[in-house]
């Protein structure tokens, strides 16, 4: 950065040649009083005689009626513009606040997802009082001959299935999984017990002998339903089942189309969950044990 400091009016352009390259110190004439001080300050005075000075990659275009200009360059110490040093910190430092940012940020998104979580299942939860399956008491009678209804399995969990016991293989294999499921969370002493449940759909056949017999082929805590058609029928209602009677062969023999769901039930006797045929035990067992752990009653 070059600044004009004075005008030096008793020399002009052209009777200054004798001066080129010379300081004012080393001028056969004394300064005037005004350039006294840059004399004795050591910096260095810049003449020129042409009708234009250069400076650097620039031209200082200057009239010839017009008196010379002094230009002075500052010194290395006058210098206060130039780049300041970027500061540098220690290794320990750097990674401490590296460690410090990615704490925050972890934190905050396991704050964001928890939330996430409670308003999916708050707003689970208000679907399903809207749906409102299996509000409605059944009354009906297990393997054993004893009366059963919706209210005495009320206080345990529930997983439930409605099936017929002379199904070839989807029957079967929904309630192999069933066990499977009941067993996984066995093992686990802090959670409750869970009780499965079978509710035929073929109360023709399906006795309170044919049903004991076939519930022995599964889990021992497995205990079957079953009713008079009419009891049955509002028991399916209840929990929106279809099944259908298919027509019958030369043995009398049919099968029967029904809705292939695993139904879980809240110890308050709501309907909370279901799972499909697709879904694996492994799944199942997951779900259900996140279900009991944050269980909140709906009708609290």
């Amino acid at each position: 950065m070059f600044q004009c400091r004075a005008r030096l009016r008793p020399w002009r352009l052209g009777a200054c040649s004798t001066l080129r390259g010379r300081s004012l110190a080393s001028s056969p004439r004394p300064p005037p009083p005004c350039l006294s001080h840059l004399a004795s300050s050591g910096r260095h005075l810049a003449w020129r005689s042409s009708p234009f000075w250069r400076v650097g990659d620039f031209r200082l275009l200057v009239p010839a009626t017009q008196p010379a200009l002094t230009l002075w360059r500052p010194s290395s110490q006058d210098r206060s513009w130039g780049p300041r040093p970027e500061p540098h910190y220690p290794l320990r430092t750097r990674l401490l606040v590296f460690s410090l940012v990615t704490l925050q940020l972890v934190l905050a998104w396991l704050y964001f997802r928890s939330e996430k979580e409670k308003q999916d299942k708050q707003k689970r939860i208000e679907e399903l009082r809207k749906v409102a399956i299996g509000q409605v008491n059944f009354q009906l009678v297990d393997h054993t001959g004893r009366p059963c209804s919706k209210e005495d399995l009320k206080g345990s969990w529930i997983l439930l299935y409605f099936g017929f016991t002379h199904c070839p293989d989807i029957c079967p294999e929904e309630l192999e999984k069933m066990s499977r499921v009941v067993n996984m969370l066995d093992a686990d002493p802090k959670l409750p017990r869970l009780q499965p449940i079978f509710i035929t759909v073929d109360p023709e056949r399906d006795t309170v002998e044919a049903v004991a017999k076939y519930v022995k082929e599964f889990h021992p805590r497995l205990r079957g339903l079953t009713g008079t058609p009419e009891q049955v029928k509002e028991a399916g209602r209840s929990y929106r089942v279809y099944y259908s009677t298919g027509p019958k062969d030369e043995d009398n023999d049919y099968l029967v189309d029904h809705t292939v769901i695993l139904y879980l039930l809240a110890p308050d006797g709501l309907f909370l969950d279901y799972y499909n045929r697709y879904k694996t035990d492994v799944k199942i067992a997951e779900n259900i044990r996140g279900h009991m752990t944050t269980y909140k009653s709906l009708l609290a």
